[in-house]
């Protein structure tokens, strides 16, 4: 039989195939364990907040959900899984504040931010805070500035790493008020703590869980809160815009995002369901004890977010000309 005599015999056959393949539908969804990735290491407030929701997925639809933790490379390595991974669901990432900041102060980044990630929904919002060493001179956001403008140069600050969003919190207050403050970069919170209490440091801004019962202790002070609305966890602390900074808003926050091309009724599934638990009263309690607001918005609302949050951060990195060490 010749080949085209051939093809067109077996073209039946092949539609017949193609039309009962398995694909990836809403309806059947997820199909086998979900593997979901955390660029950070096991312990930190992003990994705690995504076991807390994926466990409440696995209850839910009788699959497993698997915490992969792959932190390193200023969160890219954790990221490029996500973007290489197959667009079926099954494979999904916590990514955080510095997703967005990463395309202006890395070269040859692995995958596209925009291109090759979809936006699911965004989990929660961190507040951070900004505590300090008890023996500086200051007791309000306004002493510190005058302090630093008095000194330039002289005091330091760290945080839990580059591109945190204790990194880029304190570079923002440094831009707004017009201080120099030396960074001092630390591999995670802990270790950033521990030398602030030592008197090492003198300023660092962080999430709320880690320092709490520092500055409930006296051994740290808090100063001031970073978003645009006081911190459950800390009412009596003010906020930035509160002590002398109008429009200072910044926090971390923490979003899923699944590969790009991932089907439209099974990212609308994922979307529904993650943003249902966070709500959750339970689940808010649990996120609330790790400084966390939480937010579970749509797809699309979220993606607007991450192009926003891209301007924000894109104007600032490059003003202060911010980059890894």
């Amino acid at each position: 039989m010749k080949t085209f005599e051939r093809l067109v015999f077996l073209a039946p056959a092949i539609l017949a195939a193609s039309a009962g393949a398995p694909s990836v539908s809403a309806q059947d969804y997820p199909t086998r364990p979900i593997r979901w990735i955390v660029p950070v290491p096991a312990g930190a407030t992003t990994d705690i907040v995504t076991r807390i929701v994926g466990q409440k997925m696995s209850e839910k639809w009788g699959q497993q959900v698997v915490t992969d933790n792959r932190p390193g490379g200023v969160f890219v390595i954790g990221s490029d899984i996500v973007a290489k991974a197959a667009p079926d669901g099954h494979t999904i990432g916590t990514l955080l504040t510095p997703h967005v900041v990463n395309p202006f102060v890395l070269k040859n980044l692995p995958y596209d931010t925009l291109r090759d990630f979809t936006p699911v929904t965004l989990m929660v919002m961190v507040p951070g805070v900004m505590t300090m060493f008890p023996g500086v001179p200051a007791n309000s956001l306004k002493d510190v500035i005058a302090l630093a403008k008095a000194k330039p140069g002289y005091l330091n600050y760290g945080s839990p790493g580059q591109l945190t969003s204790g990194h880029l919190s304190m570079e923002m207050l440094k831009l707004t008020a017009g201080i120099n403050i030396t960074h001092i970069p630390y591999k995670g919170g802990a270790p950033a703590i521990a030398d602030l209490i030592a008197g090492q440091i003198q300023f660092l801004i962080s999430g709320p869980p880690g320092v709490l019962p520092h500055i409930k202790s006296g051994r740290l002070k808090a100063i001031a809160t970073t978003a645009a609305k006081r911190s459950p966890g800390l009412p009596d602390t003010p906020t930035f815009a509160e002590s002398g900074l109008p429009g200072f808003d910044t926090y971390e926050w923490y979003g899923v995002f699944a590969p790009a091309r991932i089907p439209k009724d099974v990212l609308a599934k994922l979307s529904q369901e993650i943003a249902r638990i966070v709500k959750l009263p339970e689940v808010s309690e649990k996120l609330a004890a790790q400084g966390a607001i939480p937010v579970g918005n749509t797809s699309a609302e979220f993606a607007g977010f991450v192009k926003r949050e891209m301007d924000v951060w894109g104007k600032v990195a490059q003003q202060v000309g911010l980059k890894p060490d």
